[in-house]
């Protein structure tokens, strides 16, 4: 095939686009030039007749071909967007010229026109400024941990307030020995109903109502009865969590609660587990991040450690398992606890705890 085909096509294409006026005139121009009967569609197939060395060459012209066709329509389209736009516009102009004409019409009325002066507002300037309201940095440390911990698997589950004796201590493996029962510890609604004191409780009660595996987190309000001072408070919130599953171990338990503390305080965040003891978890750990203020220094805050104790867990006990109705000789869990205050606190550098209630906006309003 020779190149005066592919000339002809580019001048019937000029000649076809230079008559076209309309949209409907430039869609026909598509369908006939690139529609798949089109005559550059045909000269694609075309190709099979062009020996092997000039195939190359040759499909180089078609594609010049094409993307000339291709040009000229979008061209087109373009103008003939330009020329609508243009003709809106100018509709609206007539319309808006028309009506303040109209308008004008009728205040001609000197008295009607001077009333109308008098009581002109100009609404483009500023009007009263009204200061917009944000997130309390409790409820948004709250916020972080779930979102952190949700993007873990975990799932929020929540309980009441007010507990009974026996889902906020005894099924947790803390009897009536156990200091934390004791009337100048706690806030007892009743006979047999406490303020909860931890939402541990929340851990109960889903165990007793769920099959394994469990993947729960369950912040909340918690009561203790503590004297007001900067790092105390009677009532403040609490972000606990529960895994239960038949393979789990103290691996995974480390690996998902360093995840987090990595995700929350910073990538090259050192954490470390220290042995501890919790009479619902065994074995038990505290767990520390590196300071935030000192960086593994050693401070005022740390305590010249260089770390900050930040969450207790460990791997849930096995009385605590059956006292949620789960067998421990098949399933094992891993539970952990932080203080949002607590955590809030070592993040943001706030020496006082009441600095969160005491609503003053020169201090919330750093949250922002």
């Amino acid at each position: 095939m020779d190149e005066s085909k592919l000339n002809e096509i580019t001048a019937m294409f000029e000649e076809k686009l230079s008559k076209a006026a309309t949209v409907s005139d430039i869609e026909t121009l598509k369908v006939d030039f690139l529609g798949k009967k089109g005559h550059v569609t045909s000269l694609f197939k075309e190709m099979g007749k062009v020996t092997a060395e000039d195939r190359p060459a040759f499909g180089e012209k078609i594609n010049r071909v094409k993307e000339k066709v291709e040009s000229g329509i979008k061209e087109f389209e373009k103008k003939i967007s330009d020329k609508a736009v243009g003709e809106k516009i100018n509709r609206v102009k007539e319309k808006v010229e028309s009506g303040i004409k109209e308008f004008e019409k009728k205040i001609s009325d000197k008295a009607v026109y001077e009333k109308i002066n008098a009581s002109y507002c100009d609404v483009t300037l500023p009007g009263k400024f009204h200061e917009i309201g944000h997130r309390h940095p409790i409820s948004s440390t709250i916020a972080e941990i779930v979102e952190i911990f949700g993007r873990l698997g975990f799932s929020v589950s929540e309980g009441p307030d007010i507990e009974t004796d026996y889902i906020n201590f005894d099924a947790l493996n803390m009897f009536d020995w156990h200091p934390a029962r004791d009337m100048q510890d706690s806030f007892y609604a009743g006979p047999n109903a406490v303020l909860r004191t931890h939402t541990s409780g929340v851990q109960i009660r889903t165990m007793l109502k769920s099959e394994p595996p469990i993947k729960i987190v369950a912040p909340g309000r918690v009561y203790r009865l503590d004297e007001v001072d900067a790092s105390h408070s009677p009532v403040f919130h609490q972000v606990e969590g529960l895994l239960v599953d038949k393979n789990t171990n103290f691996a995974a338990f480390k690996g998902i609660i360093a995840s987090f503390c990595r995700e929350f305080f910073g990538a090259d965040r050192k954490v470390v587990f220290r042995p501890s003891y919790f009479p619902f978890t065994e074995p038990s750990a505290e767990v520390d991040v590196e300071c935030i203020s000192c960086k593994g220094r050693g401070c005022a805050i740390c305590k010249n450690s260089g770390f900050l104790e930040v969450m207790g867990a460990g791997m849930v006990h096995p009385n605590v398992l059956k006292n949620g109705n789960i067998d421990p000789e098949i399933y094992r869990g891993f539970a952990f606890g932080m203080g949002v205050e607590r955590i809030a606190m070592l993040r943001y550098a706030i020496r006082d705890i009441r600095d969160f209630y005491m609503n003053d906006l020169r201090v919330l309003a750093q949250f922002r």
